[in-house]
């Protein structure tokens, strides 16, 4: 009886290991390239390309931004961006408001950029900066300005790969009795990193 437990479970095991492998393979291809690129991130050269946008805003759409909510991006100013200069701002941009200057500041993963417009004359100025896919992708690998969307992905993501390396520990020991060396790899796995951090990274 307990053989036939044993079976099921090791069979369930199984079937949770090849699932989570499956569910990880991109975001584990992913995380570790950029791990490579991110460790000689100082060694890669940036392919850095900036965009500027000058333009003036009319006074009547000046005025509706003067009379209108000072707390959101104006969709009025959004509508005649898209229109106008091809610029397609999220509404949920933050926003900076003074006496004399609406500041929209739209970090992205990969480069930056942010909008300025003066309340008084019109004047208006967008700069965007990119700096090429391997930033893009580093980015990515942080979480640095990606949205809820990819911060919920990082998430469920590590939970697949604990999944992956549990379920792949349980197997290692189902069948480590004619691999003597599975052990003695497995260990190394933990004292090579805890080595390193002992003896060269300092605080």
């Amino acid at each position: 009886m307990k053989s036939k437990n044993w079976t099921f479970s090791l069979g369930s095991i199984r079937q949770w290991h090849w699932i989570s492998s499956a569910l990880c393979l991109a975001g584990m291809l992913l995380f570790a390239v950029t791990g490579i690129t991110l460790n000689h991130a100082a060694d890669i050269p940036a392919n850095i390309q900036i965009t500027t946008v000058e333009a003036t805003v009319p006074q009547t759409l000046l005025a509706k931004l003067a009379a209108g909510q000072k707390e959101a991006m104006p969709l009025r100013l959004l509508k005649w961006l898209a229109d106008e200069h091809q610029l397609y701002i999220s509404s949920e941009s933050k926003t900076e408001w003074s006496d004399d200057e609406l500041y929209v500041s739209l970090p992205r993963p990969g480069g930056d950029a942010w909008l300025s417009l003066d309340l008084a004359s019109g004047e208006l100025t967008y700069e965007k900066t990119e700096r090429g896919v391997v930033s893009y992708l580093n980015d990515l690998h942080k979480g640095r300005n990606t949205g809820k969307a990819w911060f919920w992905f990082i998430d469920l993501f590590a939970v697949a790969c604990v999944v992956f390396c549990v379920t792949g520990l349980v197997l290692l020991y189902r069948y480590a009795g004619p691999r003597p060396s599975t052990w003695p790899v497995v260990g190394l796995g933990f004292v090579i990193p805890l080595i390193l951090i002992i003896l060269f990274v300092h605080p």
